[in-house]
């Protein structure tokens, strides 16, 4: 499997993303004690920090609201999965709890202010391309109205529909199908982690600011003591678009 990014370069010399491949899963179909303490801690300390800011004067935020700009969207309704996670939680809301896989990296999300995503590896088909939207582009929108979603992905999503995403949007993809719209937005709900995932592939993606390698070497550890995981880690920038995907 290929990773490629090519087609954002130009437009968005700063992205950078880590793909990680993270194998041998035993995902918790509920959030275990230790990661519910570790989000609780990560929860209050993102209030000690940003309480008080506008969403705006973060910059892990910020970076993304210039870069939807960039790709044409200006509806606020949209913002980046990271967006929507800080929102939530200086509002006082706690993280969704989903499973114990998508629970750990929404916790990272947080921390770090990185977008986080990920697809069950049995699902995914060919290569794999953050890339603009192209004819014929099929998206499967996991909440059933469309509305804007809490957190980085839906509890129970009710009734899925097909929402292909708009020219000139940017996209992630295989080669079948794309896999979250709008960049970091929202996923599609034919890929989602669950408890009966056993391979899956994280993406965390990072635009001009925050630490990057910090933010994987976190998600590692909580996927290895709460998930079991094995990992491997795969980077591409404007200075390698495409690589080969480790770990596949």
């Amino acid at each position: 499997m290929q990773i490629d990014i090519s087609e954002l370069v130009a437009a968005f010399p700063d992205f950078r993303v880590a793909v990680v491949v993270a194998s041998d899963l035993a995902i918790p179909a509920a959030r275990p004690p230790g990661l519910a303490g570790i989000i609780a801690e990560r929860e209050a300390m993102a209030r000690d920090r940003w309480g008080g800011l506008e969403l705006a004067q973060i910059p892990g935020v910020s970076v993304w609201r210039v870069a939807y700009k960039g790709f044409g969207i200006k509806r606020t309704s949209y913002r980046s999965s990271v967006e929507r996670i800080v929102k939530n939680v200086l509002a006082g809301r706690s993280i969704p709890e989903i499973n114990g896989f998508v629970d750990a990296y929404n916790a990272v999300s947080l921390s770090h202010v990185f977008p986080l995503g990920a697809d069950d590896m049995a699902r995914l088909t060919g290569d794999i391309a953050f890339r603009y939207a192209r004819d014929g582009d099929s998206f499967v929108d996991m909440a059933a109205s469309g509305e804007e979603a809490e957190g980085a992905e839906a509890a129970a999503p009710a009734g899925p529909v097909e929402d292909p995403p708009k020219p000139g949007e940017v996209v992630f993809a295989d080669a079948a199908h794309v896999l979250c719209r709008r960049w970091n937005w929202r996923q599609d709900a034919r890929s989602l982690v669950s408890p009966e995932t056993r391979s899956a592939l994280l993406t965390v993606q990072a635009n001009g600011t925050g630490d990057l390698d910090a933010a994987v070497a976190d998600v590692c550890d909580l996927f290895a003591r709460f998930c079991g995981a094995t990992t491997a880690v795969t980077i591409a920038d404007r200075g390698r678009p495409q690589a080969t995907v480790l770990g596949t």
